[in-house]
């Protein structure tokens, strides 16, 4: 079990994040000050530090030297994220901006823990030639592990493909796909795939920022540029010099901070708020959005020579429900992931949980699916994990005739004979026929377990078709 040292001065936020990281299966102690800490443990010994950068005594980035190599999980409000961009410079592994939510502190931990790993058994392991490795990444085959996204499926492939060609070079990127796609997993592995890769990565959520602070948390300002600009500060492009600058959900940012943007693409070089002087910053650009930013230029909504600076590669990231087996190849990487959180090696999907994984439509994509194994690993109280713990509901719809004649019941008593779908009998036809005929001896959740659905996909159907619910015999569950 990774054991993890808090060091925060806040005691609310440092016991709150300690019962995080232990519900999620990590050993933490804490410290207040980097004193303390220094007094009470020896700190080389831990797997992670996660460190405020303000602490009473010295800085949080004394850390770094002090952990002899132990990587140092920075923590920083927006106004200070200069000063955690300088603190990666000094060794620090990465930086999170507060306020953050548990999903993304969950989500830098355990990135930061599993590079790990991979570097210390890096030398004595050959680099992957043409079968997959056991120490890949689950999922990650010799044709994208150095890209470490999962997935197999042609337009994985194609994409992956792409990330290699551009990554090397200096041109803007644009990413597009809905939300939850993964599309930081892309602007990742082309920050890390490209010359600039020990340079700062830094990423900037453009809906995440009040519109009017954007500016200047992007561009920095001069003192007394506003009311409440008691000095000066430099903006996150500049401290993106020499590395990445990956700006996601572009389509929020707003009309003024866009042209501002557009000089920094044109001229290579930034002027902060309130400021007459322009200074030089050598930034690659990767943008991402989930909205049409050539139909929002029509409309006057984002500038148009904007985006086509933006255009110079665009790519697209498929919907989880066009990744056709990715689905089932992602969701059981995610059960190993939060199996091995909790000390469960002995977890797997039923057979209507891999088709329900499968068919159902996924509108929150990699992120939703994420969401829904850990929730059923953690509600799970047998190895085999069934669909209905997965929360998710499978509208008859949503099957081919193929899967649902696989959903034909086997009866050993009643009617020995069961309809199924033929040219002519619909879906829909088969729903009903099944439900008449079994339902004086099938209890409603028997009935739904048998077609493949949820109990509220097979009572919405029922009230759709008109058929009615028996209210004596065992389909009564009284």
């Amino acid at each position: 079990m990774p054991h993890i040292l808090i060091v925060e001065d806040e005691t609310i936020i440092r016991s709150a994040l300690r019962r995080l990281l232990e519900r999620n299966q990590y050993q933490v102690s804490e410290a207040g000050s980097v004193q303390e800490a220094q007094e009470r443990f020896s700190i080389p010994t831990f797997d992670l530090i996660v460190s405020d950068l303000r602490l009473p005594g010295a800085p949080g980035t004394e850390l770094i030297k002090l952990g002899q190599g132990t990587p140092v999980l920075i923590m920083t409000s927006y106004a200070s994220l200069r000063s955690a961009v300088d603190s990666m410079k000094m060794g620090a592994v990465d930086y999170i901006a507060k306020p953050f939510d548990h999903d993304e502190m969950l989500q830098a931990v355990a990135r930061i823990l599993r590079d790990r790993v991979s570097a210390s058994s890096a030398p004595a392991e050959p680099r992957p030639t043409g079968k997959t490795s056991g120490a890949e990444k689950p999922g990650a085959n010799n044709s994208n592990g150095e890209i470490g996204i999962i997935g197999s499926c042609p337009p994985m492939q194609d994409l992956y493909s792409k990330i290699r060609k551009v990554a090397p070079t200096d041109s803007n990127v644009l990413i597009q796909g809905e939300s939850g796609t993964g599309k930081e997993l892309v602007a990742r592995a082309l920050h890390n795939l490209s010359k600039r890769a020990k340079a700062p990565m830094i990423s900037v959520n453009c809906a995440a920022i009040p519109e009017s602070l954007i500016e200047s948390e992007l561009f920095g300002h001069e003192k007394g540029a506003f009311t409440g600009a008691s000095a000066g500060r430099a903006g996150l492009v500049e401290a993106a010099d020499g590395g990445t600058l990956f700006l996601d959900e572009i389509g929020e940012l707003p009309l003024e901070a866009q042209a501002r943007l557009l000089r920094v693409l044109q001229e290579g070089e930034i002027r902060r708020v309130g400021s007459v002087q322009s200074q030089k910053v050598d930034v690659r650009l990767i943008a991402a959005t989930h909205r049409d930013l050539k139909s929002l230029a029509k409309i006057g909504q984002f500038r148009e020579d904007l985006y086509y600076r933006l255009h110079v590669i665009a790519l697209k990231l498929p919907a989880l429900r066009e990744r056709g087996a990715d689905v089932n190849e992602i969701a059981n990487a995610f059960l190993l992931r939060q199996g091995a959180r909790i000390d469960r090696t002995d977890l797997k999907f039923a057979a209507d949980a891999e088709q329900a994984i499968r068919h159902y439509s996924w509108p929150g994509n990699v992120r939703e699916l994420e969401n829904a194994v850990e929730r059923a690993v953690i509600l799970s109280e047998s190895p085999e994990i069934s669909a209905e713990l997965l929360g998710i509901d499978i509208e008859l719809s949503d099957l081919d005739d193929d899967d649902f004649i696989g959903l034909a019941p086997q009866q050993g008593g009643g009617s020995n004979t069961s309809h199924e779908p033929t040219e002519d009998l619909s879906l829909e036809d088969y729903f009903q026929h099944f439900v008449l005929e079994h339902q004086d001896h099938m209890t409603e959740t028997e009935l739904a377990r048998k077609l493949g659905v949820s109990r509220k996909c097979l009572w919405e159907r029922r009230q759709r078709l008109g058929i009615p619910r028996r209210k004596t015999g065992v389909a009564s569950e009284s």
